[in-house]
């Protein structure tokens, strides 16, 4: 891909793998960015082109002006994912990146495409909503819920000034997130809901809930462990990817 079609901005590959059968598209959480899934990258990389997306106003993205709002941000992240298809493509996000996930599915499923699987991780279900309002505290709020949820490089949150200055994005992402829904939509790719369950954020039967938005198959997976299971359980859960990739290359 080329500059012209802005892939350059959004995605990230840490392994290229061209040649790979399958592709897994990752979607980081709120405050995330790409670099999250380097771990998920390297497990993958002897058969998948893992591809995680880079958002706005993070890293090297940082001078870009933050999205906060969901919607705008799938607007903008579809048509750089449009040229991905031409193999079969899994979804995997996290946290907010589940509920972006979606609704990058919903708007290719509109056009010539659609993910054979996505995976929704530790979010509630886009029809679950629950009021929320982390985006209207103060700097020392977000540090607070950042450090309750255990999602941020300890590294980061010990740096005062690399800490102001990714507050930004984290603030958007959280009003994004919190503003978002309820939504019923549905789309017509499987989806397998994958869940702590000690997660403060999302109950295992809101978890459940993700069955009422797909008209394909359904699945609900539960790990030991609370809103980021994934570091703790990364065998458990690259397995079940991996499985699943497996899955899509021989449908595909």
């Amino acid at each position: 891909m080329t500059v012209a079609d802005g892939s350059d901005l959004w995605l990230r590959r840490f392994h290229p793998a061209a040649d790979a059968p399958v592709r897994l598209v990752c979607f980081p959480h709120a405050g995330g960015s790409a670099s999250f899934y380097f771990p998920v990258s390297a497990a993958l990389a002897d058969g998948c082109d893992v591809t995680a997306l880079q958002y706005p106003g993070r890293q090297d993205r940082r001078h870009e002006p933050n999205v906060d709002d969901i919607g705008v941000l799938a607007d903008r992240i579809t048509p750089v994912l449009e040229p991905l298809f031409d193999r079969p493509v899994v979804f995997f996000g996290h946290s907010m990146g589940a509920i972006l996930a979606f609704e990058v599915a919903r708007r290719l499923q509109a056009g010539a495409h659609k993910p054979a699987l996505i995976f929704a991780s530790g979010r509630r279900a886009p029809s679950t909503h629950r009021e929320e309002n982390v985006h209207q505290r103060d700097d020392d709020g977000i540090v607070a819920e950042m450090k309750a949820m255990s999602g941020t490089d300890a590294q980061v949150l010990g740096d005062e000034e690399l800490l102001r200055m990714v507050l930004p994005a984290i603030r958007s992402d959280y009003r994004a997130i919190e503003t978002y829904g309820p939504v019923d939509a549905t789309v017509d790719c499987p989806i397998t809901a994958l869940t702590g369950d000690d997660d403060p954020k999302t109950t295992v039967p809101e978890a459940e809930r993700w069955r009422a938005h797909t008209t394909a198959e359904f699945r609900l997976q539960v790990f030991g462990g609370g809103h980021f299971f994934l570091s703790p359980r990364a065998a458990e859960v690259i397995a079940t990817v991996r499985e699943a990739l497996r899955g899509a290359v021989a449908v595909g």
